[in-house]
């Protein structure tokens, strides 16, 4: 097995505003499941964020699971955890691909979210992955996740200054005039 590299990881962003998160998790390979999930608590709780967890079958409910949250709730972020281990059959590259694509579409949709969903050859490489005490890709999620939320605070207060205003305000036009906006 080849010795894991060092990562630059950034310090957890502070928060003035309370920090909802949501995490969702596969327990399908619980000891595994279980040591992500005792990783991304520890680092939310770092942060001062609260948190609820709920669990889904398998890692292809986890996108449909957060996709619901973040429709019907008022979650600031989430944290994706579970396992797939490479077996004998497609099914490994399959679950792979659609629940990282998944997700992947929920950020690009403004989902503030980590994933901890591990994408392993072997149970070994899971359990170094999901240690706590060592490579720790549960809390790096939950750190993702709460980056994310800081990013996007950090620009939600923010306008470009281009476009139309709101009906009913006044507009100042270049002769110094001002004209109500236009219903």
């Amino acid at each position: 097995m080849a010795q894991a590299e060092t990562h630059h990881e950034l310090p957890l962003p502070r928060f003035e505003k309370p920090v909802k998160v949501l995490i969702v998790q596969s327990p399908y390979y619980k000891d595994i499941a279980d040591g992500l999930l005792t990783g991304a608590k520890a680092v939310l709780e770092e942060a001062g964020a609260s948190f609820e967890v709920v669990h889904v079958p398998g890692a292809l409910e986890i996108p449909p699971a957060i996709r619901i949250a973040h429709v019907q709730s008022n979650f600031d972020g989430y944290v994706a955890l579970g396992c797939v281990i490479r077996g004998e059959t497609s099914h490994y590259e399959t679950v792979c691909n659609d629940s990282s694509h998944g997700l992947m579409l929920l950020g690009l949709q403004g989902a503030c979210l980590g994933n901890g969903i591990l994408t392993v050859e072997n149970k070994d490489q899971a359990l170094v992955r999901a240690d706590p005490e060592g490579q720790n890709k549960g809390g790096g999620a939950a750190a993702a996740a709460l980056h994310l939320i800081a990013l996007s605070r950090r620009y939600a207060t923010q306008t470009k200054g281009v476009g139309f205003k709101p009906r009913g305000e006044t507009i100042q036009l270049a002769d110094g005039g001002e004209s109500p906006s236009r219903a």
